[in-house]
């Protein structure tokens, strides 16, 4: 589950949270919707390292190919059905695109 989406942050005051709470990782995750804020079955997840001279802007900035990246992944496994959920699962198939 995301670590700070769910307490209502989004956008750089993600990255600001994370960099503040001293995380060593951050990045970005792509799940399927649920009433509660980011509390759905996580399809891709991808993790960045947060540098010592990191600030919100150039995480955010680092971690925006791997948004990209995850979103088209995501894409991908639900268009081809290659999943199935179990609990708060996502079991993606192999060889999925």
């Amino acid at each position: 589950m995301p670590c700070f989406g769910g307490k209502g942050f989004y956008g750089e005051h993600v990255h600001k949270a994370a960099i503040d709470a001293g995380c060593k990782i951050s990045g970005c995750t792509v799940h399927f919707v649920r009433p509660e804020v980011d509390h759905g079955p996580i399809i891709v997840q991808k993790c960045v390292q947060i540098l010592d001279e990191d600030t919100p802007e150039t995480l955010a900035e680092r971690i925006l190919p791997y948004e990209h990246q995850s979103l088209v992944e995501a894409i991908k496994i639900i268009e081809n059905g290659s999943y199935k959920i179990e609990g708060m699962r996502v079991i993606i198939s192999r060889g999925y695109n």
